[in-house]
């Protein structure tokens, strides 16, 4: 599933997988956990993993991840922003890892948005062994046990904070 053809990041699907109920028409909360093969070689062995979630009533989605490539761009890594919330990884279609709907996930999400608010490395990113992108899933795993997900083996990074 990686993007190793030679198409350009630039080009690559970033499109919906249609994996997430539309939040126009769902009006419960939803919290979900994807993976994704990440770009170019490294998507032989290594996931990007990510967080989207939506209250109930909002019609849109919340992202939580951490992308390096901001760095470079002279902002956090950490990014907390509306978006697609099964899009696309520059190509790879993402896996969803766990749902969690209705009763009870606006409180669930309350508490990823104070663990996000508190990830100790929100403007530090090392491919390898971390902080990275499956550094700050684990972490907020980690600190929201009720998500209750184990990240893929090749979430590399996600042993960071132990």
């Amino acid at each position: 599933m990686s993007c190793s053809s030679g198409q350009s990041w630039r080009t690559a699907s970033r499109e919906s997988a249609n994996l997430a109920p539309d939040p126009k028409t769902t009006q419960e909360a939803v919290l979900q956990v994807y993976a994704a093969d990440t770009w170019g070689w490294r998507g032989w062995f290594a996931v990007h993993t990510w967080i989207s979630a939506k209250r109930a009533g909002e019609s849109h989605y919340t992202v939580y991840d951490v992308v390096g490539w901001r760095a470079r761009r002279g902002q956090p890594v950490m990014g907390i922003n509306q978006d697609i919330p099964d899009r696309h990884w520059y190509g790879a279609r993402p896996e969803l890892l766990k749902e969690h709907r209705g009763k009870g996930v606006d409180a669930m999400i309350d508490a990823v948005e104070k663990a996000a608010q508190t990830y100790p490395w929100p403007s530090i990113y090392k491919a390898f062994p971390g902080p990275n992108s499956n550094t700050f899933i684990a972490w907020v795993i980690n600190e929201v046990p009720s998500i209750d997900v184990d990240l893929p083996f090749s979430a590399i990074g996600s042993g960071y904070i132990d």
